[in-house]
């Protein structure tokens, strides 16, 4: 059946927070963590934090209790349980990290949902410290894009996924502005979900003219539900009607080669 490949943003989208701020605000490292964010990149500075919460004696269970609280909509795990049960391709990209990802969607019970997760590295070190990566290591090997953040371009994962996926058509949903950047790598057969009134839906209004997807806004779990379901119906359809042209050619190909005449119109009395 369906031939889509469906990609998830995380935060904001999947979750309703971002799940770094939840983690340090949960944990009382907000100030540090406000002190600390004009010196750093961010992935560099989520690092930093997870020593200092290691060092104030925070343990790894400490930070899976507070990502097992995270707040998300009622709707969105169905809505994925659905879109997988129809047999499309879930994918995540974010700019979050396996760790905090894995941990929610794990204890969501949709972790088999997803094929793929597209993020920053996260492990545990041999002293029980959580240590967090960039998707791309901006100081060896920088991506090209001025659009997204140095440790990671979404679109360009978009590209892999298409240039590997082929015809396969695609429906993205996010809402940041590193989201921005793999809208404009989406074809005219695709589909951009961005979330009203975020960075992501401000970007793709002002500049709708370089986006060749089709483009529909959501406020909520409830509506992301029904518009994301109603679209993968809507392209199986369309499949489906696609490929019941191209058997009819086929077979109107086939009785051609092999002298086969149509069959005759009844003649009326």
């Amino acid at each position: 059946m369906a031939g889509i490949v469906v990609v998830f943003d995380f935060d904001k989208t999947i979750i309703e927070v971002d799940s770094d701020n939840w983690v340090v605000d949960e944990l009382g490292a907000t100030d540090l963590f406000n002190q600390l964010l004009p010196t750093m990149p961010w992935n560099s500075l989520m690092d930093r934090m997870m020593k200092e919460l290691h060092t104030q004696g925070k343990t790894i269970q400490d930070i899976e209790e507070v990502l097992k609280r995270v707040p998300i909509h009622p709707r969105i795990v169905p809505a994925i349980k659905s879109a997988h049960a129809l047999g499309c391709d879930l994918r995540v990209i974010s700019d979050a990290n396996v760790f905090f990802i894995e941990t929610i969607l794990k204890h969501l019970g949709i972790r088999d949902c997803f094929s793929e997760i597209n993020t920053n590295p996260g492990y545990v070190d041999g002293e029980g410290r959580l240590r967090i990566l960039p998707y791309v290591d901006f100081q060896k090997s920088p991506h090209s894009c001025n659009l997204c953040p140095p440790n990671m371009c979404k679109g360009m994962i978009v590209e892999r996924i298409q240039a590997k996926e082929g015809k396969k058509r695609m429906i993205y949903l996010g809402d940041g502005i590193g989201d921005f950047c793999p809208s404009l790598k989406l074809r005219e057969a695709d589909f951009v979900m961005p979330r009203k009134d975020f960075p992501a839906w401000n970007l793709i209004n002002k500049n709708r003219t370089l986006v060749k997807a089709g483009v529909h806004e959501w406020t909520n779990g409830k509506e992301l539900e029904h518009i994301l379901l109603q679209w993968i119906n809507t392209i199986n359809i369309e499949e489906s009607q696609l490929l019941s042209m191209e058997n009819c050619k086929f077979q109107t190909k086939h009785n051609a080669a092999h002298g086969a005449l149509p069959r005759p119109l009844p003649v009326p009395y």
